[in-house]
């Protein structure tokens, strides 16, 4: 999820070298699972029973999310380019920044990777699962959900939550000058503010895997107590982040920079 000129993203026309190499699908499931582990890991620490930092309040889940991408966007940012969502890797297929032939292996990845990061949340948590009644606590551990319920204003919001990420994560390539690493920084403090001023409306899942990955875990897992799932709200997590997404790429690449 970092800036596209400073990680080698495989462009159209380059060698199938790559693309026939698992190295990058390997990338973006390790590091969507690594996301996974640490960022539905800081909101089971904030909102489960018994821990030590139940009630950190949404600041800490705020900064631990922004963690969650920075850390594994350091490790694969060059074997990758660090995607670890679907709505980023299509839009940039989208306006041409990486080949299709890479998206199915990607997405697939990245459902993968979500899957098994919550899986490891769960049994590291197991005990605080256990000890929490609350099943909205449970699952919002797992996956997001409206403080209000609206389809249309929950899907909207993903859309410009989406959009803000991607069009500046495409913004960071017009930093001149940047140093390594700094553009991972960068994407650390994106996904703190748009958490900052829109995470209360929907929980900005922003990333279809980030929700539905975990989300079909909660439901396969022998949580104690757990209630529905609410696949209800998938078309949200899944049209806003898509739709917002490519509206970045396209509108980003229109635009006469120089």
């Amino acid at each position: 999820m970092v800036g596209i000129r400073q990680l080698n993203i495989p462009m159209v026309g380059q060698s199938n070298r790559l693309e026939e190499n698992m190295l990058p699908y390997i990338a973006e499931f390790l590091g969507t699972m690594i996301l996974i582990i640490l960022g539905d890991g800081v909101v089971a620490n904030v909102i489960l029973n018994k821990s030590g930092m139940k009630g950190a309040g949404p600041v800490q889940i705020t900064f631990g999310w922004g963690l969650a991408v920075m850390l594994p966007a350091f490790i694969f940012g060059a074997a990758s380019g660090a995607h670890f969502n679907p709505a980023l890797t299509i839009a940039l297929a989208v306006d041409g920044s990486i080949s299709w032939a890479l998206v199915p292996g990607y997405i697939i990845a990245q459902f993968i990777g979500a899957f098994c990061g919550a899986i490891i949340v769960y049994y590291l948590f197991k005990d605080h699962f256990d000890a929490t009644e609350d099943q909205k606590s449970k699952l919002g551990v797992f996956c997001t959900s409206p403080s209000i319920p609206n389809m249309g204003r929950n899907i909207f919001s993903e859309i410009i939550g989406t959009f803000v990420l991607v069009f500046a994560i495409k913004g960071i390539g017009q930093v001149q000058g940047i140093a390594g690493g700094v553009d991972k920084f960068l994407v650390f403090g994106i996904i703190v503010s748009i958490g900052m001023s829109l995470g209360g409306l929907t929980g900005y899942a922003i990333n279809p895997a980030r929700d539905l990955g975990p989300r079909l875990a909660h439901a396969l897992l022998p949580i104690k107590g757990k209630g529905d799932s609410n696949w209800g709200y998938a078309p949200v997590v899944i049209i806003g982040p898509i739709v917002g997404a490519i509206i970045a790429a396209v509108l980003y690449k229109f635009i006469p920079w120089v």
